[in-house]
């Protein structure tokens, strides 16, 4: 790949791990806002007195928290690079396909975890937005006034955090264009992101939860298929290590 430029890398080593740090602490950053005059006007306006009700909370919703499992992915392979400037390469060599199957099928596992979650959450959202008007007083109270300003905002910060990303790696070493599944693994997180937020204004708000939990659903699924693409290229590093173990004279 040619020489590296140390501190572009370190940078952009950062960069990545700000957008994973985002996206994951992004339910505390979105959400929890007063929602209760909203359910209020909509229960008017399906006919229903709902009275005094208590304090309903803004739903920080899932899209954004699973665009982590796909960005962990450019974390761990940016964190590879960076562990080439430190650690000798026929160390390196051993150790790295073995750390990249186990990460991959921990990937794989958590995101079938959290695909089930959302495709089971989903499921209730649109029995309980179809069963009017009281199924869809709950979803309301529940999942119906979906902060899109804050999540704009956020997500806004994450893709400038991922170009910011994409940009430092290549002045780190402009060769990496030539990695091609890096480039795939870039235009893939640059892309979900940019469709998040376009399934987030593509609805009313009301029903921007159920969008934005189908979101995370491809998410998740993304992140399935990078795993088992990290599963598969790591067979041959590991094959190639054993082979160079085997090789080595015996005392």
């Amino acid at each position: 790949m040619g020489e590296l430029r140390k501190p572009f890398l370190l940078l952009a080593l950062l960069a990545v791990a700000l957008v994973v740090g985002v996206e994951l602490g992004s339910s505390l950053l979105t959400g929890g806002g007063d929602a209760g005059g909203s359910l209020r006007a909509s229960a008017q306006d399906l006919g229903v007195d709902v009275g005094e009700v208590g304090r309903v909370d803004e739903p920080s919703g899932r899209g954004t928290g699973y665009l982590a499992l796909i960005d962990v992915v450019a974390l761990w392979t940016t964190g590879l690079f960076c562990l080439s400037l430190v650690v000798p390469d026929r160390v390196q060599g051993r150790v790295q396909g073995v750390a990249t199957l186990i990460f991959s099928i921990v990937l794989i596992l958590v995101s079938l975890l959290m695909l089930v979650l959302a495709f089971v959450e989903l499921s209730i959202m649109v029995s309980l937005f179809l069963a009017a008007p009281f199924g869809t007083l709950a979803y309301l109270a529940l999942w119906g006034f979906f902060p899109v300003g804050e999540a704009s905002l956020l997500l806004g910060l994450v893709l400038l955090l991922k170009l910011v990303w994409v940009v430092l790696l290549l002045l780190a070493q402009p060769r990496f264009l030539q990695n091609k599944g890096l480039v795939l693994l870039a235009l893939t997180t640059l892309v979900c992101t940019v469709l998040l937020e376009f399934l987030h204004n593509l609805v009313p708000v009301v029903v921007v939860s159920i969008l934005d939990d189908v979101g995370a659903l491809v998410f998740a699924v993304v992140a399935i298929v990078w795993g088992l693409v990290l599963l598969i290229g790591s067979i041959p590093a590991i094959v190639k290590a054993v082979r160079v173990t085997a090789a080595l004279p015996t005392r």
